[in-house]
């Protein structure tokens, strides 16, 4: 998992694909303040999956029968996998949400490693976001 901490994940030669989930939006009650108690905020999602791609390469795909969905990780799982969690309620820390969402990402598998970025965007007058970013591993 080392390709993740330099920014690279997808990797032909280990048979690795990039699957992930971007800018994911959604009101979450997260905080330790008061304030962020009383009421959700919005917090922005990253989700990098490194994940085992068997059968990689162009005749892979061409084989009949290919181009189904059960040979890939589904986006749609690990976006309602951070929605139940978000939903599930208020949790004081955003690498506690983190470490969260990579926990469920990491039940599929096929899914090698995973790097998980919390951000919280309106805490700060002036300040676009402030977050997390967590990597972990199936080792």
């Amino acid at each position: 998992m080392s390709d993740l901490r330099c920014g690279r994940i997808a990797d032909a030669g280990r048979g690795i694909r990039h699957v992930f989930v971007r800018d994911m939006t959604i009101a979450a009650s997260i905080g330790v303040t008061a304030h962020e108690k009383r009421a959700p905020q919005p917090v922005r999602i990253n989700i990098d999956l490194a994940v085992e791609d068997e059968g990689a390469g162009p005749a892979a795909c061409a084989a009949v029968g290919a181009d189904k969905l059960e040979r890939v990780v589904d986006y749609e799982p690990i976006v309602a996998a951070v929605r139940r969690i978000v939903s599930a309620g208020h949790v004081a820390l955003a690498e506690t949400l983190a470490e969260r969402i990579a926990e469920a990402a990491l039940t599929d598998p096929r899914v090698a490693g995973v790097r998980v970025r919390v951000e919280k965007l309106e805490v700060f007058a002036g300040v676009g976001a402030v977050g997390v970013e967590i990597e972990r591993s199936r080792r």
